[in-house]
């Protein structure tokens, strides 16, 4: 039968390849299309090897490549072969065939095309398995010898349920379960969807069970454990299995004492085996047996344990240090054997580690890594965890405050720090300040320093208190003798502390002042009056210019005193304060102390010392009130007492006197008496009171007279408020004095005072223009005279209206000869007409003849018409 089937395989493979049909006859480098058909024969063996370049028509050149157009899977692209049956699933596939570049190709690229039916398979079809398994893979039931199925398929159980996958669960079946695996159809090759059954028989596999190990700290746990049921130990386990193991007395006991166990072995491992049987005739499942074991431990205890990390270093030490930590067992003994130590270090670089090492006899010794410490600072080493490294870590090791602290110390380091240090003077402490030292941390420090300079020392040391940066220390005085310069140089520091040191070379400099000069001082002091300030001059001072005094008082007044001073081209001057004169005599000043406030450099002084002497102050003089008259204006020189050795002021303490010209108001007035050591007494006030008359008013228009009635200066005192006190003066000041009855001028100005009998002048006046027209009636015998004489015999010489100023005082005169020239214009300012021509009449040498004159009046008045009439002048 076998050979029929092979020649049955020969005609179909003959068959096959008479189905191969050229699509491209035209000469090609890479031949012409052709077309396999593998609808039904895909499972043939033959189909793992085709040859891809023997199916191209025509002649193509051989040396080309393959490209899959869509799957790639099973082509050699290099050979030109394909293996069909790896194709997971049918339909068609296009493989081309690229021929090498070859002269006068047409064309390089040629294409063949497969086609693959669906395949289902061939199932076993009978498959059987024990549901121990858990899951069971439905292709393992097809027949392995020939091609796979394809894997685009879906399979569906007996009730035509789609299965999500092939792998199956099968843990909770029992018995014959059947599968359909259907592949869906190539419609290029049929419309039919192949498919292949399988039937799976599950075989029960005996449950022993899930085990579950027991842990036991004998210190804390082992009383609770005298009589456990090791089938609490197991779940899902099937019945009626044996039990074996220490303390199992027969095959149906299930029950161990676990104290006794412990008392009687120590602490260790104990397994108990559980074992189900399989069914006889059940040849499929293997017998189970589950192991439950039980580990009794027993605790360690490290109170009391120390641990000491080796060792502190400088950081110069980083590069090379290396370190240890030693743990040693505290009251408790710790057995010997190995033992994982877990510990953390603290910082930037910390973490945690788990080393292995051996206690032995009490002691453990283990490496700790310098990566830890590459830096300075503080770090805290802490063992957090001992296990023995063949515990099971049933007990909780009691591991306390097992810690220490390893320290990397800086090195001191001045970098950046600044040295600057106050002048000082000779053979005095000089004060260095430390500043910027933003690299020392804060601590104490010895440090080395040399001076140089004008001042030379090596190799001086110092102690230093750093904070914040910033220390001082001292230059000794006796390191300072030389005025002028010198150099500090710090060029080593060391920590007192941890011992770190470090070079430096930190400079700064010191000015060292010279000691003012003493030998050329003097003081001087001149005599002065009782509570007078009191000038003391310094000389000698040399080129000092700002400077501080101590000085002492001795004699009939004792005091002390410091001051600052300005010394100007050697010399200074201060005053005493008038406190520390309270008494008068002999004082002696001396200077004790001078200081160059610039430098702050001074110096004692001796025998630097003058006397002066304090006069007593004369009494107040005796005054009393004293009254003037305003109008005499009494001066200062009028004032009682007077004298060379009084002088008077304008307040109490006004120290510039009064000049004696000085006019005196009301007022208090100061005087002091001035004795013969130049002392000036307390000031005595005097009041003074300068009086007054009131002026005179003038009642109203009583400036207004009638010069008709002659009046005189007594009708203007009765025009007054004050007839009988007021006096009058044709001038204000120098004037003369008008008697009552002088009389009165058109527009004359008069001075009126007021004089009372009891009383002073007054100081103030009344001014009065005084005019004379104010005639209110034309009296009777007001004429106009008919002619005169002008013969200067003294009567009659002029043509004059008698009285007309007074009653029309606005009047105008003109004069014209029998021609009607114009003679003469006249008023009250030109009231008489001599007889002469002032009109350039051309009358010869102006002399008016003899002869017969006409006048015209104006009286400019009340609207008076003007008055006609002639005059005769008779020479």
């Amino acid at each position: 039968m076998a050979k029929n089937y092979f020649n049955f395989l020969q005609i179909l493979f003959v068959f096959t390849c008479l189905l191969v049909l050229p699509t491209k006859v035209a000469a090609q480098c890479a031949g012409s299309d052709a077309q396999l058909d593998l609808c039904t024969t895909i499972a043939d063996p033959v189909n793992q090897n085709i040859s891809l370049f023997s199916l191209l028509g025509g002649t193509p050149v051989p040396g080309g490549t393959w490209t899959a157009n869509t799957n790639p899977r099973g082509l050699d692209a290099v050979n030109g072969t394909l293996n069909a049956q790896v194709i997971s699933s049918g339909g068609t596939y296009v493989y081309t065939y690229t021929a090498p570049v070859t002269a006068g190709c047409t064309n390089r690229t040629a294409k063949i095309t497969i086609r693959i039916g669906a395949y289902a398979g061939v199932p076993a079809p009978y498959a059987t398995v024990c549901s121990d398994e858990n899951f069971f893979n439905l292709f393992t039931a097809f027949n392995g010898t020939v091609m796979a199925p394809h894997t685009n398929g879906v399979w569906t159980d007996s009730n035509g349920q789609t299965l999500p996958e092939s792998s199956i669960p099968i843990t909770d079946k029992k018995g014959a379960y059947q599968y359909t695996y259907t592949v869906p159809p190539v419609l290029a090759c049929s419309t039919d969807s192949p498919s292949s059954t399988v039937i799976i028989t599950v075989v029960r596999a005996p449950k022993e069970g899930t085990p579950s190990d027991l842990l036991i700290c004998a210190d804390t746990e082992i009383s609770n454990y005298t009589d456990l049921d090791l089938n609490t130990r197991l779940s899902g386990q099937d019945g009626g299995g044996e039990w074996s193991g220490p303390g199992i007395t027969s095959p149906t006991d299930h029950n161990v004492n676990l104290e006794d166990l412990y008392n009687a072995r120590g602490p260790g491992e104990y397994q108990f085996n559980y074992t189900v049987y399989a069914t006889p005739n059940n040849k499929v499942c293997p017998d189970k047996t589950a192991a439950v074991k039980v580990t009794i431990e027993k605790r360690l205890d490290f109170t009391g344990a120390k641990v000491d990390v080796v060792k502190d270093i400088c950081e110069p030490e980083i590069p090379t240090a290396v370190y240890s930590a030693t743990l040693t067992q505290g009251a408790h003994p710790i057995p010997n054997g190995q033992y994982e130590v877990t510990f953390n270090v603290s910082g930037p670089n910390g973490g945690s580690q788990t080393i292995t090492s051996s206690f032995v006899n009490g002691v453990l010794n283990f490496p700790v890594s310098s990566s830890y410490f590459r830096q300075v600072g503080k770090f805290t080493l802490t063992i957090t965890n001992i296990v023995a490294t063949t515990s099971k870590r049933a007990c909780v090791n009691i591991v306390n405050n097992l810690s220490d602290v390893l320290e990397v110390h800086p090195i001191p380091r001045l970098d950046g720090a600044v040295l600057t240090l106050d002048p000082t003077c000779q053979n005095k402490d000089a004060l260095a300040y430390l500043k910027n030292a933003a690299l020392l941390p804060d601590g104490n420090y010895n440090i080395v320093y040399n001076v140089t300079g004008d001042n030379f020392a090596l190799g001086q040391t110092r102690n230093i208190t750093v904070s914040g940066g910033e220390g001082n220390f001292v230059i000794p005085g006796n390191l300072n003798r030389n005025s002028g310069a010198s150099s500090i140089v710090i060029t080593n520091i060391t920590n007192t502390v941890t011992t770190c040191t470090n070079t430096a070379n930190v400079r700064g400099n010191l000015i060292i002042n010279p000691l003012p000069n003493a030998a050329t001082v003097s003081v001087a002091v001149s005599d002065h009056c009782l509570n007078d300030p009191v000038s003391a001059t310094i000389s000698g001072l040399g080129n000092l210019t700002n400077i501080t005094i101590n000085y002492m008082l001795l004699g009939d007044n004792i005091a002390s005193e410091t001051i600052t001073l300005t010394a100007v081209n050697g010399k200074a001057e201060f005053q005493i304060p008038a406190g520390l004169l309270l008494n008068t005599g002999s004082t002696i000043i001396s200077l004790t102390n001078l200081k160059n406030d610039i430098t702050g450099c001074d110096i004692n002084l001796t025998n630097v010392l003058d006397s002066f002497i304090i006069n007593p102050i004369p009494v107040p003089p005796t005054v009393n009130p004293q009254f003037f008259c305003k109008v005499d204006e009494a001066a200062v020189a009028n004032l009682v007492p007077n004298g060379n050795q009084y002088k008077w002021y304008n307040s109490a303490t006004s120290t510039t006197p009064l000049a004696g010209t000085l006019i005196l108001e009301s007022g208090n007035y100061y005087v002091r008496e001035t004795s013969l050591a130049g002392c000036t007494s307390e000031a005595a006030v005097v009041i003074v009171t300068i009086n007054d008359s009131p002026s005179p008013v003038l009642n109203s228009d009583g400036q207004n007279f009638c010069g008709l009635n002659n009046p005189t200066i007594a009708d203007l005192s009765n025009n007054t408020n004050v007839p009988s006190s007021v006096v009058w003066y044709d001038a204000p000041n120098n004037g003369n004095l008008l008697s009552s009855t002088t009389h009165l001028i058109e527009q004359g100005r008069y001075y009126g005072f007021n004089f009372p009998s009891t009383d002073c002048f007054s100081s103030e006046y009344i001014e009065v223009t005084v005019t004379l027209t104010g005639c209110d009636n034309v009296p009777n015998d007001f004429f106009v005279p008919d002619g005169f004489s002008p013969n200067g015999d003294g009567t009659n010489d002029s043509f004059v209206i008698k009285d007309i100023e007074f009653l029309y005082p606005n009047y105008t005169l003109e004069i014209y000869n029998r021609y009607g020239n114009g003679m003469y214009k006249g008023d009250k300012n030109k009231p008489a007409w001599d007889g002469m021509n002032y009109e350039k009449s051309g009358i010869a040498g102006g002399v008016a003849p003899n002869g017969v004159y006409f006048y015209v009046l104006h009286f400019n008045k009340d609207n008076k018409p003007p008055q006609q009439g002639r005059l005769y002048l008779n020479r």
